[in-house]
């Protein structure tokens, strides 16, 4: 080991120390786990604060994979501003995905890391109680007018039950929740994966929610990757979005922070979850990788 190593071990210390016996939320994209070793990586990173004494709950969806299955099934997709509707079949292929494939291959990799994960749906032990998302008035971009969408099996998050996973953490266990939910007459709905994870960082007054996508964080110019932002407080970035700094996309993303921040979480993390090493960059250096919006 150089020295360039041993200092790095150093810097690690004192947030190994600060963070032992706390809760992070991650949630993991559809492109984070779609490569299997890019998935095996992100594992070796989430099996090592695990065994530092972090309390670990991953969150994850799979769009991604989701439309590649429809699209090899033929099942026709509608997706409008980037919400998809999900109809009957697009429902099955969902359970299939997020309950079935992904879920399976995030446990399989972190059994090879000698982690004793636990599969589990929004559905088990009542964890996410949902209501079916009500048809909305919607601007297509697309066509340039406002239609009434039924966004079909969608649920909106009602209520989080975060008993069975607090068990579990507390029992060293390491639970892995895809983002389906049902009601109370036990239709089972798609769901936000941000959405979920957000809710159960809530619940469970997680110290950090880390949010891994296929971007570095927040750029006040998407084009010009020297323009990312390493770390805003909450009242920054509430004066990106006041001042108009902040623009398209970026708008709701600082908003659903904000109000998560403003609910008990933390700080809240966005990185890239492709890039090697970057959640430990991102939890145990001072400079990090991502953006960081926290008090």
């Amino acid at each position: 080991m150089n020295d360039q190593q041993l200092d790095l071990l150093r810097e690690a210390l004192p947030y190994i120390q600060k963070f032992k016996g706390s809760t992070f939320v991650v949630k993991f994209s559809g492109k984070v786990t779609e490569n299997k070793t890019n998935l095996a990586s992100l594992v070796e990173e989430l099996a090592l604060l695990h065994q530092v004494g972090i309390r670990i709950c991953v969150v994850h969806g799979g769009g991604k994979q989701l439309s590649e299955l429809a699209e090899r099934l033929g099942v026709a997709q509608t997706v409008i501003n980037g919400r998809r509707v999900t109809n009957d079949e697009t429902l099955e292929l969902a359970k299939m995905i997020f309950a079935g494939k992904i879920n399976t291959e995030i446990l399989a990799a972190l059994r090879q890391r000698g982690i004793e994960a636990v599969g589990l749906s929004g559905v088990d032990g009542n964890i996410i109680h949902a209501v079916r998302r009500p048809p909305k008035d919607i601007y297509n971009n697309e066509t340039g007018e406002s239609e009434k969408v039924d966004f079909g099996h969608v649920g909106d998050v009602l209520k989080i039950n975060v008993r069975l996973l607090e068990v579990l953490l507390d029992q060293g266990y390491l639970p892995v929740v895809s983002s389906l939910g049902a009601d109370d007459d036990g239709q089972i709905y798609n769901i936000n994966a941000d959405t979920v994870a957000s809710e159960i960082a809530v619940n469970l007054q997680a110290e950090k929610l880390v949010l891994l996508s296929d971007v570095s964080g927040i750029y006040l110019d998407p084009k010009k990757p020297e323009t990312q932002i390493s770390h805003l407080s909450i009242s920054q970035a509430e004066e990106l979005i006041n001042s108009g700094t902040a623009s398209g996309g970026m708008i709701p993303k600082l908003q659903n922070i904000t109000q998560l921040l403003k609910r008990g979480v933390k700080s809240a993390h966005i990185i890239n979850g492709t890039t090697r090493n970057a959640l430990l960059s991102e939890v145990f250096t001072d400079s990090g990788t991502g953006t960081m919006i926290g008090v």
